[in-house]
């Protein structure tokens, strides 16, 4: 059985995860009598939380908001959690950068100190949605499971003491020894950026599909990664490029809409208006026939200023589904329409 003041804070936890608890639940979930969960929940509404019990066959209790705040409780996985949300907050650009970073050192001198150590150990970079449409090969698959801020913080750890790393990876558990670098963080995943030793080359893996392996090894000097900069390394690979980052296909078109229609659908395109109901759009992929078939989604009259391979592509991804049409066509006709035999 956890000690009282790790058994109230998961009790807490699971009263703020959803509005009512069953009280033979509660004891279930904690491994406690029904008695004791009594007796925690008045030590926790003697805090200040207003905690109601609920009626019925399976009265439980339920977690109230109340006028005042009471002392707050994180379990140590909220508390890694808070960090990472706060040191983001730059990147929404919602004028709370000060704030966040106001309350991250305000909630970190209350921290004890194996949790300071923790949250210090954490070092990330948090890369913008600029980088979404990632080319074919690319590992950014849907999230097989949750990253444990655990292993976030192995990983960083790791990359801060300059230790080589060793984990297994991917499903087939394959095993790596590798120099870590960074931490990066993209559209809901995250990427450990590191000098692969066995291949001898930089190589970007999901955390989410690693799990590292104790103790760490020897100690590294470090390596410079491509371009000096980890957020654009990963950023260049999501878009098939092997050093810049910068789309290896950027081509120039005229789209016949207002640009504040296309605007809001441009991802990293540069938009400019033309006053007519057309405008500029500079867009980038990692093909001229990808390239092609995203700016269709505009359904409009699409201008090509340069260069001669984004207008081949065109050519080219017309041709490819006249063919889909025409295959389809007589599978897709009704059966009244279609010719005897």
């Amino acid at each position: 059985m956890a000690n009282p003041t790790s058994r109230l804070l998961t009790l807490l936890s699971l009263l703020q995860a959803r509005r009512d608890w069953p009280g033979a639940l509660l004891a279930e979930r904690l491994d406690i009598s029904h008695r004791t969960v009594r007796r925690d929940i008045d030590r926790l509404r003697e805090m200040g939380y207003r905690i109601e019990a609920t009626m019925g066959p399976d009265g439980g209790y339920r977690l109230d908001a109340g006028e005042q705040l009471p002392p707050l409780l994180f379990d140590d996985d909220q508390v890694i959690a808070l960090a990472v949300a706060l040191r983001s907050a730059p990147l929404l650009g919602a004028g709370t950068e000060e704030a966040a970073l106001r309350a991250l050192t305000t909630v970190r001198q209350v921290m004890p100190s194996r949790l300071r150590h923790r949250v210090d150990a954490l070092d990330f970079t948090t890369l913008g949605r600029r980088a979404s449409r990632a080319s074919p090969g690319t590992d950014t698959g849907a999230v097989t499971d949750a990253v444990t801020p655990d292993v976030l913080v192995a990983l960083s750890s790791a990359a801060r003491a300059h230790e080589v790393l060793r984990f297994d990876h991917g499903s087939d558990a394959s095993s790596r020894r590798v120099e870590p670098h960074h931490l990066v963080a993209s559209n809901g995943l995250w990427y450990l950026v590191a000098w692969d030793l066995d291949r001898e080359d930089w190589r970007i893996f999901r955390a989410d599909r690693v799990t590292p392996r104790i103790p760490t090894g020897p100690r590294f000097s470090t390596r410079e990664v491509p371009g000096g900069d980890a957020a654009a390394f990963v950023s260049a690979r999501f878009k098939g490029s092997a050093e810049r980052d910068e789309w290896p296909c950027t081509g120039t078109v005229v789209v016949h809409l207002p640009a504040s229609e296309v605007a809001p659908f441009a991802a990293d395109g540069i938009v400019t208006d033309l006053g007519d109901g057309r405008c500029t759009l500079v867009s980038g992929s990692w093909s001229w026939v990808a390239l092609a078939a995203a700016l269709g989604r505009f359904d409009a009259r699409i201008d090509v200023v340069d260069p001669p391979d984004l207008t081949a592509a065109f050519g080219a991804l017309a041709a490819r589904n006249a063919e889909t049409a025409g295959a389809n066509a007589a599978r897709a006709a009704p059966a009244w329409s279609r010719p005897p035999g």
